[in-house]
């Protein structure tokens, strides 16, 4: 007999982010657990793309470009698959952005593009469709976090202020929330090859003494991203709220680093 409690059919889930990336390795990966998913950006092109992934793998979706950034927006896409499906059982909030350079040269726009898209998306995502989940009396909620929610690294501190507000943040709602048995929780990716971190692991130098602080000796791929979220997405998860799963090839605990 098969552990059905990571089985996905019947559940909604929406991502935030979810045409490109980790976004969309996840969203794929929900959906190949049985979940209808509507994935979630600004394109209109990235946004068919992505459905048109989904439904190749016999699962509903919806074509709904949204700016994440923008409360009217959000509450539209809430309302537009609301219509479709009737409840919404999972929110991934994987949208993201970096700008890279020294403290004092960064400008105010490069503080606000990093807050809106990584901080300001991932709160209204969780208000918007949290109060659905509230009214519905379940719901699964998974943020995406980073490693640099953990540990002082320069260059990227914009990006290093969003994911630490982004932590606190899953661990505040999953207390808040509990008792609508709505459980927050957040994956920390480790190093990924993606189409936000491609222009700094291009640098081959760079890429290799990155590689050097992964105990399992590799970058990882979008598809490791993707048990952990059906995990936190399923039945599976039910008793666990205001967790960070590191999915990082033990970069964290890593004592012993080479150069």
């Amino acid at each position: 007999m098969s552990y059905q409690n990571f089985n996905l059919e019947g559940k909604v889930g929406v991502v935030i982010g979810g045409t490109s990336g980790i976004g969309r390795a996840i969203a794929a990966g929900l959906a190949d657990a049985g979940a209808d998913i509507v994935p979630v950006s600004r394109s209109p092109e990235k946004v068919r793309d992505a459905v048109k992934e989904i439904e190749s793998k016999g699962r509903r979706s919806l074509a709904v470009p949204t700016d994440a950034t923008q409360r009217e927006d959000m509450e539209r896409l809430a309302d537009t698959v609301l219509d479709e499906f009737n409840h919404v059982d999972i929110l991934v909030n994987s949208a993201g952005t970096i700008r890279v350079g020294p403290f004092l040269e960064l400008t105010d726009e490069d503080f606000d593009v990093v807050m809106d898209t990584n901080l300001r998306a991932v709160v209204l995502g969780c208000q918007i469709i949290g109060k659905i989940m509230m009214k519905q009396g379940r719901g699964k909620i998974i943020n995406i976090s980073s490693l640099s929610a953990f540990w002082g690294q320069p260059d990227i501190i914009p990006y290093s202020i969003s994911k630490g507000a982004v932590a606190v943040l899953t661990k505040s709602l999953a207390v808040e929330w509990a008792e609508y048995k709505i459980q927050v929780n957040e994956i920390a990716p480790g190093f990924f090859v993606t189409p936000m971190t491609s222009e700094i692991f291009n640098n081959q130098t760079v890429a290799k003494l990155t590689e050097n602080h992964i105990p399992m000796g590799r970058f990882g791929k979008l598809e490791d991203l993707q048990g952990a979220a059906i995990y936190l997405a399923s039945r599976a998860s039910d008793f666990v709220t205001g967790v960070s799963i590191r999915v990082d090839g033990g970069v964290l605990i890593n004592g012993k680093l080479k150069f």
